[in-house]
């Protein structure tokens, strides 16, 4: 049996079984990489290929030489794994209690599903029974964090997880836990904060049952370093590749998890959840275009798709997409407006239009959806910074950071937001705390390198270090080589200005771009080769100078005529030059 259809048969029984526990988020997701593995060709049918139709065009177009150099491909066999025993069901036939639970856990109503199943000693009643706990727990603190709001900093916690970690945690001691108690027990001991013990309970869950994409999401939480995640003892399950990839990409090793999400493809050739992962790093890599191409094809094999179509909304509002990104609003409006994802879009289209109030009115709508939702927090910062509302942004950022302080953006936000209100030492902080996080973005160095010049600070040298980072980060908008012959030019090092005054009018002239930058880089680059004796070159410039009206002619003519009067080698003629 080749090891696709290991994969196939692996998921169909884990799709049941995660279905059977309730944990729906996890069974929904093995169940959208089932269809994403591709069929055989021999089995093709028009039902088994409609969720496929045009997703070879995307990997065609997002496959770069470095990824392809940089690991080979999976073969079309697959690859050989440690092999896991699919976890046998305790019951063979779901008993009349077992089957009422799951009923009131499924319109839920946890408490009575919990009370139903009091009296149950198998191993999925055992775990629904605790589920539906935690989850009516968490609801409880929901409610209570709604009622509290404005009565003080107290926050509610889940009044069940004592009593479900003393059950667990014996079970554990005895060895009659299954994996699925072991992914509770862990949740549980998160929540409580012992996130070592944690760590350790959920490794014993992926590694006894890898197909609960919950287990390994929560595990992915706790690794908040590199070093902690190449310490975890993970059994070689295909599974671990997609958690891999997921983890090098929330900490930032963008390279990594594309080369791991290029090896899964090999497999899971049709998988939108694998697509839309290399969206999200493309687009943490600023690759706008090639985000746009995989969400347009996206949307086409899956219309309704909501999850992830904030970030393709964010890729159209920095494109300035008026008619795409009022299409995206609407659509996700008609499929669902109330989730968090729909209300973050909706902002982004307002905010495009220039109606910040509406913007930050849909972005609370998402944050009372889910009041975790850092993408709202973020950019509702931004929108109060708009509308110079600095306290309110200050805020938001703040909130987003409490959430997640790897977000390089709020950090970015906080350092903006107190550059405004005329505060650099505190802006200087936290730009530095986004570049820590996000070393390879150039906006960051640009934005500390300006705080460095304001009138407060005047710290001209660590502004040029961080200028030249800029550059060799890619700097889309041109600001750095300009700011770096700028800066040296002030400073009198009248070489080492010409040198980036050189090199910014290379990159001028490769865009074909025509600008003021231009004419000032020509009329230093004039004067300097005049003043170094370098006669011909300075005609050069002054040629291309000539091709300007105004005081930009009349400067080429000056230094011609300066030439003139320095060297009696022939020159051109100034007055054929009509003023």
């Amino acid at each position: 049996m080749s090891s696709k259809e290991n994969c196939r048969n692996e998921l169909r029984t884990a799709i049941r079984q995660l279905s059977d526990r309730c944990l729906h988020p996890a069974a929904k997701w093995a169940a959208e990489q089932l269809v994403g593995i591709e069929q055989d060709p021999a089995k093709f049918t028009p039902a088994n290929t409609r969720f496929q139709r045009g997703s070879s065009s995307i990997r065609r177009r997002f496959r770069t030489n470095e990824i392809a150099s940089a690991t080979p491909l999976t073969p079309l066999a697959g690859v050989s794994y440690v092999s896991t025993p699919v976890m046998e069901e305790d019951e063979a036939v779901d008993n009349d209690f077992y089957l009422l639970g799951k009923t009131y856990f499924d319109c839920r109503e946890y408490r009575r599903a919990a009370h139903a199943l009091r009296d149950q000693t198998a191993k999925k009643s055992v775990f629904l029974r605790n589920y539906a706990l935690f989850l009516a727990g968490e609801k409880r603190k929901e409610e209570e964090s709604i009622e509290l709001t404005g009565l003080g900093n107290s926050e509610p916690t889940n009044c069940e997880l004592i009593t479900i970690e003393r059950e667990l945690s014996t079970l554990r001691k005895n060895g009659t836990i299954d994996p699925f108690g072991l992914y509770l027990y862990g949740l549980v001991l998160k929540e409580k904060g012992n996130q070592n013990l944690a760590r350790m309970v959920l490794v014993e869950s992926v590694n006894c049952y890898p197909w609960n994409w919950s287990a390994w999401s929560e595990l992915q939480a706790l690794c908040s370093t590199p070093e902690i995640l190449n310490g975890l003892n993970l059994s070689n399950h295909w599974m671990k590749d997609f958690f891999l990839a997921s983890a090098y990409q929330e900490l930032k090793m963008h390279n990594e998890s594309l080369v791991k999400y290029e090896y899964l493809q090999g497999t899971f050739s049709f998988s939108n959840y694998v697509q839309a992962q290399i969206a999200q790093v493309q687009y943490s890599l600023r690759e706008f275009e090639l985000v746009e191409v995989i969400f347009e094809e996206l949307l086409r094999n899956d219309p309704y798709r909501v999850e992830d179509m904030d970030m393709y909304s964010n890729v159209l509002y920095a494109k300035e997409c008026f008619s795409a990104l009022s299409y995206l609003a609407h659509r996700v409006f008609m499929t669902d407006k109330y989730r968090p994802e729909s209300c973050c879009i909706i902002a982004n289209y307002y905010s495009l239009k220039g109606q910040h109030e509406k913007a930050v009115t849909y972005f609370r709508r998402a944050l009372k959806l889910n009041k975790n939702y850092l993408t709202a927090w973020t950019l509702m910062g931004h929108e109060y910074v708009e509308m110079k509302n600095t306290p309110a942004a200050v805020d938001a950022y703040r909130r987003a950071v409490d959430i997640n302080p790897r977000d390089y953006r709020a950090w970015y936000g906080l350092g903006q937001a107190y550059e405004v209100m005329g505060m650099p030492f505190y802006a200087l902080h936290y730009f530095k705390k986004s570049v820590f996080l996000q070393a390879n973005d150039a906006r960051l160095w640009i934005a500390m390198a300006q705080c460095y010049e304001t009138e407060q600070l005047q710290m001209l040298e660590e502004a040029i270090k961080c200028y030249k980072r800029a550059a060799s980060c890619g700097d889309k908008e041109a600001i750095a080589l300009q700011q770096l012959a700028k800066l040296h030019r002030e400073l009198g090092r009248f070489e080492e200005a010409a040198f980036y005054y050189k090199k910014d009018l290379e990159r001028m002239e490769a865009e074909e771009r025509e600008a003021q930058n231009m004419v000032e880089a020509l009329s230093f680059l004039a004067e300097h080769c005049r003043e170094m004796k370098r006669y011909e070159e300075a005609e050069v410039y002054c040629a291309r100078l000539m091709d300007y009206g105004g005081p930009e002619k009349e400067t080429a003519k000056n230094i011609l005529r300066g030439i003139r009067g320095d060297t009696s080698l022939p020159s051109m003629d100034v007055d054929h030059f009509r003023p």
